[in-house]
């Protein structure tokens, strides 16, 4: 009985991989089954990357059928794909990954345009919306471009637009957001080679953006950038971001958010590489720009973007790795950083600012080549509200000080360990209402003579207690209090 079992169960499952592969054979066959998937390739395209596959491609996205699978091949397209949502009803442009988009054409390859003019909180979602357009999703493909203005996928006015398992590049711009939109998820996509920038938030109003699990690299107008418009909770998290800064370009970053004209708030940084190009003038990691003048009823002339996190990343090899200007309540913490040619950090007219246990290391490996002549440093500028606490900063060359302070109040630098650097350990210039307490400073370089520790050009009300100091103190009549610190 176990025997003839064993032989009826082997059948049956016999049977059922034939029905699958019969089924499967049908995709796109049985046009009048309403149960499976047709493909572009049943309302006319041929894939063979010669003929012009546009007009079927569009019949494919306007049939309403809301399935439109892209077999392997490659696919030649002269004009924007247009996805109608609230027209055509929810759509989902998807191929297992072996099916190559040409776009040659200006304009992106595939726009997806709906009508969301609500927010993110669902009583301001229309029916239509989540009737005919919630989650329009594009996945499973290659798009390359054959023409200077051709850019890879657009979306404006969608709510919940999700782009998965993409490969985008030799493209303008890879992922472009406009106008309006709301809840986007970009995750384990490859967007890479292209002469614009990889993911772009151009002046758009956009709450709730989560970019995940993807390598944005060599795009040469910047890797994630924001551009002016209002932005909230951007969310960044493991990923790989990497030379995106061309030499033909502005300066520009491989995260750029830039709310000038606009605003910004919410944003996290999290467990991502991002590193390249520090011969390109200006080039940055992490460049983040404020608002500006503010605006509305409500200004009073006070800094009011912000709410950053920038935690858990591997920085190195650009002139800034990180640029922070006229933001605050910014948090940068658990970071391994090198190589800044110009400056480790750049923080300029920054308030309400903590900083604490970076690693800002030079790697003897990077001692020779290119990474010996990367100055590296902290310079912090017209800033106030600013806590440093267990950085680790060593060898740093050619520079006035390892941790520069210019034109600050209301600092507190605290449990640091400053080691190697030229010229002084910790310079503080024009500095009211500081305190320094609890920091090693020294310089252990056989060669280096007795160097200065700690400087205070001017200021008042400075309070530099029980640190262990290494080298000269040069202190400025009437700066501050000096008391309690070991000097060897």
């Amino acid at each position: 009985m176990k025997r003839n079992n064993s032989f009826a169960l082997a059948g049956g499952t016999l049977v059922l991989f034939l029905i699958s592969i019969a089924g499967t054979a049908s995709i796109g066959k049985q046009v009048e089954t309403t149960n499976v998937f047709l493909t572009v390739r049943d309302f006319g395209a041929v894939g063979d990357g010669k003929a012009d596959d546009t007009k079927a491609f569009q019949r494919a996205v306007d049939s309403g059928r809301g399935d439109v699978y892209v077999p392997g091949g490659t696919y030649r397209l002269t004009k924007t794909i247009v996805v109608d949502l609230d027209r055509i009803g929810p759509v989902s442009i998807f191929g297992s990954g072996t099916a190559k988009l040409v776009m040659a054409g200006l304009g992106p390859a595939l726009k997806l345009i709906g009508t969301h003019k609500g927010t993110a909180d669902p009583g301001t979602v229309e029916d239509n919306v989540w009737k005919n357009q919630r989650m329009p999703s594009v996945s499973g493909l290659e798009i390359v471009g054959a023409d200077p203005q051709a850019c890879g996928v657009e979306a404006k006015g969608t709510m919940k637009a999700t782009f998965t398992r993409l490969q985008i590049r030799k493209v303008l711009h890879g992922i472009h957001l406009t106008e309006r939109n709301r809840n986007v998820i970009i995750s384990d996509c490859h967007i890479y080679e292209n002469s614009g920038i990889g993911i772009y938030l151009d002046h758009v109003n956009l709450h709730q953006i989560n970019v995940g699990n993807s390598h944005i690299s060599y795009n040469e107008g910047g890797g994630i950038v924001q551009r002016g418009g209002d932005v909230r909770n951007l969310q960044i998290g493991n990923c790989d971001i990497e030379g995106n800064m061309g030499e033909k370009v502005p300066a520009t970053a491989n995260v750029l958010i830039d709310a000038t004209g606009g605003s910004i708030g919410e944003i996290a940084v999290t467990g991502c590489t991002i590193q390249h190009t520090h011969d390109v003038p200006g080039s940055a990691n992490i460049r983040i720009i404020g608002e500006g003048q503010p605006r509305g009823a409500y200004a009073k002339g006070e800094l009011r973007g912000g709410n950053i996190t920038i935690t858990g990343n591997i920085l190195s090899d650009v002139q800034v790795n990180i640029h922070l200007n006229k933001v605050r309540g910014v948090s940068i913490v658990g970071n391994t950083i090198w190589k800044g040619y110009t400056h480790d950090f750049l923080i300029e007219g920054c308030s309400s600012v903590v900083i604490g246990s970076n690693i800002l290391d030079r790697n003897p490996r990077y001692h020779y080549g290119d990474g010996a002549s990367a100055n590296r440093g902290l310079v912090f500028r017209d800033c106030d509200s600013i806590v440093l606490t267990g950085l680790q900063i060593n060898n740093v060359w050619r520079k006035k000080g390892g941790l520069i302070l210019e034109k600050c109040r209301y600092f507190n630098i605290s449990g640091c360990i400053i080691l190697n650097c030229d010229n002084c350990g910790i310079l503080m210039d024009d500095v009211q209402d500081t305190i320094v307490s609890g920091c090693t400073v020294s310089d252990t370089r056989r060669e280096s003579q007795e160097g200065m520790a700690l400087k205070v050009t001017k200021g008042n009300d400075n309070f530099i207690v029980n640190n262990l100091l290494s080298g000269r103190l040069e202190i400025a009549p009437g700066s501050g209090k000096v008391t309690n610190n070991l000097k060897k």
